[in-house]
């Protein structure tokens, strides 16, 4: 009876160890990238629409890396993602003349924001986005900004200086900057009752908005143009090259642009496909 109980206790013992070396064996095997994007296209919901009709095509897992864009450029330069999916044409062409991305390309657009409490205590509204900021400024209206080095963080500081506000001479307690993600930013403007720039996609998926609206939109200067670059081998070596190249030819293609255009909520449409035909 012993020696059965042994034989038995050895054999649970083989299969487990034969079940992880498998697991590990299977693991191993996984075909997956690494892409270096931002908090709009992941806390809007765009990432949980897209990947899993990209992954049953193509049988390769996608982990995405959510950062601000000035983060998800360094991420790629550290050579620690294989694509990289953002929203700062300027900083996204400087990652390729600096030889760490392959070649830029346009996958999609949607547009920026200007929220702000529907009383509007700056008068802010309206079409213009340097005027309703002049206001916030000259009223001195508690303003949120991610101050994070994201591709809306850059658009905010392009905005305050061509409205001509000196922001390292203006900024006092109004100006408040959270170093977060669109989705916590928008979470302390409702909180504080202030002015926020938000991209369109992350807004509409937003919840907590309290006595939060839109109050500037539709000035051309608001366009928010998203790009997608291979993180180039020739920096880095260990990346995946062909799953990478896979993921890209894959979002511009008829099938990806569809399932971009396709992604809505409450009927609204977040991103508009305009990849080059």
């Amino acid at each position: 009876m012993r020696a059965v109980e042994l034989i038995c206790r050895w054999l649970v013992a083989a299969l487990t160890a034969s079940t992880v070396l498998l697991a590990d064996a299977l693991h191993a095997q996984e075909r997956y990238i690494t892409v270096a994007s931002t908090t709009s296209t992941e806390q809007s919901g765009l990432f949980g629409h897209l990947l899993p009709v990209f992954e049953k095509a193509s049988g390769i897992k996608v982990r995405v890396v959510a950062l601000g864009t000035g983060q998800a450029l360094d991420l790629a330069r550290r050579g620690d993602a294989d694509v990289v999916f953002v929203h700062d044409k300027t900083a996204e062409e400087r990652f390729v003349a600096e030889g760490y991305g392959v070649k830029r390309l346009e996958v999609m657009y949607n547009d920026f924001i200007l929220v702000g409490p529907k009383g509007d205590p700056a008068k802010a509204s309206g079409r213009d986005i340097l005027e309703g900021l002049r206001r916030i400024e000259a009223a001195k209206s508690p303003f949120v900004s991610r101050g994070d080095r994201s591709g809306t963080h850059a658009a905010e500081l392009r905005y305050w200086k061509a409205a001509g506000i000196d922001l390292d001479a203006k900024k006092g307690a109004w100006y408040r900057e959270t170093g977060s993600g669109m989705g916590p930013a928008l979470n302390m403007a409702a909180s504080m009752n202030a002015y926020v720039l938000a991209d369109r996609g992350t807004w509409l998926s937003f919840k907590n908005r309290g006595d939060l609206g839109i109050l500037v939109e539709g000035d051309s200067r608001l366009f928010n143009q998203y790009g997608v670059i291979l993180v180039n081998p020739a920096k880095h070596a260990h990346v995946k090259q062909a799953d990478g190249q896979t993921f890209i030819d894959w979002l511009l293609s008829v099938e990806g642009q569809k399932a971009i255009a396709d992604y809505k909520i409450g009927g609204e449409q977040l991103f508009f496909p305009n990849a080059a035909k």
